[in-house]
């Protein structure tokens, strides 16, 4: 039996890579802060409490490992230097623990976003994490994976952008020609252990996606949401100046109420890049790995797990039709 030592199984992506592996065979160790009861139905797990700036942690973590999988990150932080901290620095502890370890793979689950790294925060950590990786750790043992828009079961950040595409007006910050792809979860945790297993692989990166070529226009998107929901809608996009105020008010709403903001204004240039089409090319000639979940089924899927969990309404409403014609659109729920 082999182990393998994750960061992030706590996280949304996390615990589908743990439910892949769940009856594989191999041996889990787990690295949690401070993991509650019935955290992680698991039965072959081993939890290592912790972070990744306890270096103790780390050893105990990557001991005896055969394969580091990194899924620990910051997607938001209060500025530069945090993200540095969770990105940069705790990839580069997690590597120097596997590379003293012995461990033979390490997949780092880095994004998109790191080909632009003068654009955010957040672009410039994910990339630096690369560069801290490959300091530490020779080519042959690690790979750094980079996932587009990730959506799927369980995802509590997506669900407002979820929420929105079901609006009858639908409000978008970002550019109206911006095209992106996108990977949902199970087709990402298949695309880890797909890595994680192969005999040999080149260290990368490797942008992944669902194999939809040039990705997906943000009416393309909101027509399949429109289809699903059974109704008509409209899109209007927020210019720049207006997501700037829209931002604002956000983040001053979150500051009052102490939860997290909906939008930040760190996140603009992101969101109005008009580029996030993954170059998909060599994982599956490596690894024999191919997506197989595009939007439409993707999002059906996803649908049907927030309402069951009650995160979205269970029923949806009819189409309105707006020539007065009296036809109604049926879905699947």
């Amino acid at each position: 039996m082999t182990t393998v030592a994750i960061t992030g199984g706590t996280g949304f992506i996390g615990r589908h890579v743990i439910a892949a592996l769940t009856g594989s065979g191999q041996s889990l160790r787990l690295l949690m802060r401070n993991p509650a009861p019935g955290t992680l139905s698991c039965g072959n797990a081993e939890i290592i409490r912790g972070t990744l700036a306890d270096r103790d942690a780390l050893a105990r973590l990557v001991d005896g490992a055969d394969t580091v999988i990194h899924c620990a990150g910051a997607i938001g932080a209060a500025d530069r230097s945090a993200f540095a901290s969770a990105n940069i620095d705790g990839t580069r502890a997690l590597a120097a623990a596997a590379a003293a370890a012995g461990v033979r793979r390490f997949v780092h689950l880095s994004s998109i976003a790191a080909r632009e790294p003068a654009l955010t925060d957040y672009a410039w950590s994910k990339a630096g994490s690369e560069m801290a990786l490959a300091a530490e750790l020779p080519v042959p043992s690690f790979v750094i994976l980079r996932p587009p828009a990730v959506y799927g079961p369980g995802d509590r950040a997506t669900l407002p952008l979820i929420r929105q595409l079901l609006q009858p007006l639908v409000v978008l910050p970002v550019a109206a020609d911006q095209r992106v792809s996108l990977i949902f979860v199970r087709d990402l945790a298949a695309a880890i252990i797909a890595v994680a297993g192969a005999p040999s692989c080149p260290g990368g990166p490797f942008e992944l996606s669902d194999g939809t070529p040039g990705g997906y226009s943000w009416p393309d998107l909101v027509r399949e949401a429109a289809r699903q929901s059974g109704r008509s809608q409209r899109t209007l996009f927020l210019p720049p100046p207006l997501a700037e105020l829209t931002a604002r008010a956000a983040m001053l709403a979150a500051r009052l109420s102490g939860g997290p903001p909906m939008l930040t204004l760190g996140k603009l240039p992101e969101l109005y890049h008009r580029d996030w089409v993954s170059h998909a090319e060599g994982l599956d000639a490596v690894t024999g790995w191919r997506p197989h979940v595009a939007f439409a089924e993707g999002l059906a899927t996803t649908l049907d797990w927030y309402r069951r969990e009650g995160w979205l309404p269970r029923t949806r409403p009819a189409t309105r039709n707006p020539l007065g014609l009296g036809q109604q659109q049926g879905g699947r729920r």
